[in-house]
């Protein structure tokens, strides 16, 4: 049975994590080729300006299969060679999928958000909670540690100390602690959450799609470069936006006080 479900709402994609009666557990085998093939199709269809990531039922996700990890089985099974390959051709495979999203990406995170499961959330760029939404990077009170690059993800959005202080403690914060520690955008009732996911996704929607794609690549970029690099990608992007019909009709559209059509050419 496919891990995820797909919907696409014109330029908006809805990828939902459906393993509801398990909370929606990640990493059983197969589920690395699945992102993979999600995330190419989505990446190859220009119409596709928007991803809202969200979970089925009562969890975002709760993390790996803990089931698994006691019996041994699936990714977490064999030997420790086998165990370390499990990873990084599958759950790494799931990640660099998600991170390797060209269109902008908003978490719409709906439940516990726990382990793999954060880190996930944590790989979107805007990630909104739904009032009973947690987040925890657990895997130290299982014995492990976070196999996923999850030390390298989550300090990057929350910062060193407070990442520390997740990974150290094995807490599990609510969505209003999240909120306050930049972990998430905004929080709304449960049942608004959809409804708020979909009406940002549709602004940002509107905007031109090359401009989108390079712009989410530039954020990347300038987290791991140097502002002197930074600005050359920066100006050799821009030189392509300046040939295009999108920036035409943006400037047009601001000197004629109307609102911008943008077709992606």
């Amino acid at each position: 049975m496919s891990l995820i479900q797909i919907a696409k709402e014109g330029p908006v994609t809805i990828l939902t994590l459906d393993r509801a009666e398990s909370m929606n557990p990640l990493g059983a085998p197969g589920d690395g080729d699945e992102f993979v093939r999600v995330a190419n199709a989505i990446n190859r269809d220009m119409e596709c300006r928007v991803v809202i990531l969200t979970g089925a039922g009562r969890a975002f996700s709760a993390g790996g299969d803990v089931k698994a990890m006691r019996d041994k089985t699936g990714t977490f099974g064999g030997t420790t060679p086998a165990i370390s390959d499990g990873y990084r051709d599958n759950i790494h495979l799931m990640l660099r999928a998600l991170y390797g999203l060209r269109v902008p990406v908003i978490a719409a995170v709906n439940g516990p958000a726990i382990g793999l499961g954060c880190d996930v959330a944590c790989l979107a760029d805007i990630r909104i909670a739904s009032e009973s939404a947690k987040f925890g990077v657990t895997f130290l009170k299982l014995g492990i540690i976070p196999g996923d690059g999850g030390t390298w993800i989550l300090p990057r959005v929350i910062g060193m100390s407070r990442a520390a202080e997740l990974f150290y403690t094995g807490d599990v914060i609510d969505a209003a602690t999240a909120k306050d520690w930049g972990l998430v955008s905004r929080v709304v009732a449960p049942e608004a959450l959809m409804d708020e996911a979909r009406a940002l996704a549709g602004r940002i929607a509107l905007l031109p799609p090359h401009s989108l794609r390079h712009t989410k690549n530039l954020l990347r970029q300038g987290q791991q470069t140097s502002y002197d690099t930074a600005l050359e990608l920066a100006a050799n992007t821009q030189a392509m936006m300046h040939t295009t019909a999108d920036h035409a009709e943006g400037v047009a559209a601001l000197i004629e006080k109307r609102g911008a059509v943008f077709t992606g050419e």
